[in-house]
């Protein structure tokens, strides 16, 4: 059945090699210099040896060749902090480290489940502030009227997805009504990618990796950096048909009644903005 998945060998190894991606990601960011140790001339590939990696973090090297290996070992929390604190990791890359070691709670299923009716009742009590809610994988779960009506015409062929990132790297005309494009896709696949180390192996998220890796280069390239972000404010802009640029500062809220989904809001970052704000909304008769 679609949207539950259970903890096999074939996830687990799945999710070891995703570790090892990681940590050969991070370690390639890493001069010796930037260490305190000798740079030992020219090297074939960029960033740290493993024998360098395992002695500043003081484990074997065998040890940590097996980690990023993806073999099956044991690594205890206080390991893997002297790797963390060895590789650099800032605190989403440490969360990530953890959850991909199995050192955290992992979870077990990814439906699209429905919004709880107070939910969406407080949603839709947010407008006229744009708002919409979505899962781990910017699936849309729900959405105010507001939210609906700023971006009524963001895509210039119908939406299948109903997901914000494949609206941002599947449609052509992004660029051109999102300045921001190429930082916020970025933060976007990193925010994809931690917490994707929760669902490594479910079948919807391998799909959808798949999927949007063959659909766009771009996605694929980024996917490959292994870079991960915590939730932070952010402001956007947009390029509105109507109302012109208007720009927003997107508040990221956690729900805990639904741990997955989390509620973004739109709120004027401007004078400017507010008072353009009933341009974007859509006219009925």
């Amino acid at each position: 059945m679609r949207g539950h998945s259970v903890v096999t060998y074939e996830t687990a190894e799945r999710r070891r090699v995703e570790l090892g991606g990681f940590l050969r990601a991070r370690r390639a960011r890493l001069n010796p210099e930037d260490c305190g140790m000798p740079g030992g001339g020219r090297r074939r590939t960029p960033g740290l040896r493993r024998e360098e990696v395992a002695l500043l973090a003081g484990v074997g090297v065998t040890w940590y060749t097996w980690l990023e290996q993806g073999r099956e070992i044991n690594a205890s929390p206080q390991v893997l902090d002297a790797v963390a604190r060895t590789l650099r990791l800032d605190p989403a890359e440490r969360q990530h480290l953890y959850v991909l070691a199995e050192a955290v709670p992992v979870a077990a299923g990814t439906a699209r489940c429905p919004m709880p009716a107070a939910i969406t009742e407080i949603v839709a009590s947010l407008d006229p502030l744009p708002a919409v809610v979505t899962n781990g994988r910017f699936d849309v779960l729900t959405r105010n009227d507001a939210y609906g009506d700023l971006f009524r015409d963001w895509h210039t062929a119908p939406c299948v997805q109903r997901n914000g990132l494949w609206c941002c790297l599947t449609e052509p005309t992004a660029r051109e009504k999102f300045p921001q494009y190429e930082v916020e896709t970025r933060y976007m696949v990193a925010r994809l990618r931690s917490a994707y180390a929760r669902y490594v192996g479910d079948p919807d998220w391998e799909e959808d990796i798949r999927r949007l890796s063959k659909l766009s280069s771009e996605f694929a390239a980024l996917w490959a950096l292994h870079e991960v972000a915590d939730p932070e404010t952010r402001t956007r802009t947009y390029c509105h048909p109507s109302a012109g640029p208007v720009t927003f500062t997107v508040s990221e809220l956690g729900i805990p009644a639904s741990p997955p989904a989390r509620l973004f809001v739109y709120t004027p970052a401007d004078d400017r903005t507010r008072q353009l704000l009933p341009l974007t909304r859509e006219l009925t008769e």
